[in-house]
Order: structure tokens, then sequence, then C-alpha cells
């Protein structure tokens, strides 16, 4: 099975290629990238480029029936509002920013600023609304495609990124 790829290697920093046609070879990347993000127990998803593939596709593992829909040349074709951080309840019911992590950079979470409604499509599928947290992981993984990461967006807009080991977690200054 193939492994994720861990930053700075530079094939994160790849932009991909569209799928032309859906051969052996693009079914057996797919089944590869499906069985990674099927193993990974914290991934909501995972870009091909993640594990050493030049294709431009991406999974995204539903968090609730562990189902991964497979999103082939995708493209976001409308945006609702404008970009904010995700707000989510914590243990208490107080809102917070959502901290987004990604497979490539273990124990790195950060504020990232993304919309939070978009209208995609991808081979197969004209038009989809995507809202709240299927929205950013599709934003995310969409940039993984065009070689940009999420701590590219933290550093632009002055978000926060954190380290976290166990149960403490520090601020990152200087990324």
């Amino acid at each position: 099975m193939r492994k994720i790829i861990l930053y700075p290697n530079p094939i994160l920093r790849t932009k991909t290629e569209a799928v032309i046609k859906g051969d052996e070879r693009v079914e057996r990347e797919i089944k590869e990238l499906r069985e990674v993000l099927e193993s990974c127990e914290n991934g909501a998803g995972l870009a091909a480029t993640q594990i050493g593939l030049k294709s431009r596709f991406f999974g995204v593992k539903d968090l609730k029936t562990k189902k991964i829909r497979i999103y082939v040349n995708p493209k976001i074709i409308k945006t609702f509002g404008k970009k904010v951080y995700l707000k989510l309840k914590d243990k208490e019911g107080r809102e917070t920013d959502f901290l987004e992590g990604c497979l490539s950079f273990p124990n790195l979470f950060g504020t990232v600023r993304r919309f939070l409604k978009i209208e995609v499509s991808f081979w197969g599928q004209e038009s989809l609304v995507l809202e709240g947290f299927e929205a950013v992981v599709f934003q995310h993984e969409l940039d993984h495609l065009d070689g940009v990461l999420f701590v590219d967006h933290i550093k632009r807009d002055k978000g926060k990124l954190y380290r976290f080991m166990g149960e403490k977690k520090e601020e990152v200054s200087n990324f």
C-alpha cells in the first residue's frame, strides 16, 4: 500500500494533470487512494499528490458512514458569500474556530478561511452544492491538486498555526 507523503516533499507542490480517460491505471490509482484514506483514522480527505500520484482526483470520507466519494477532475463553479473561518461548538457549547489539518503535516492544525458554500462539478456530476465541513474539505483537497497547501493560506491570511503534542497545543509562530 502507498504511504502518505509528508511535507516538505516537492510532489506536494505539483499541479496535477486532468484525467483524460478512465483506464486501468486510473482505476488502480483510485483504488490505492481509497485504501490509504480508509486506513486513516482521522483523515477526512486525501489528494492524489499526497500518495505520489500526478492525476487530478481526490477522495473525501463521510465521517459518519466512512464511505469515500472520489472526485475526478473537480472544479469549483460557483462560490457563495465570502471566505470565513468555519465555526464549531466546543463541549461547553461555545463557538470556536475549526482547526484545519492535513495528513501530510502530522500534528499541525490551523485557521484557514474558506467558502462555506460552494457549487462544484467533477467527472460524472455537472453540479453539486456542498456546505460547511464538506465544502471546506473539498477546497482543501482541490488546493492539493494545484500544489497549494493549507499553511499557504494561514501564512497569507495571517491565521494561526498550532502543533499538537498529545493534549498539549502550542502556537507555531515561524513557519
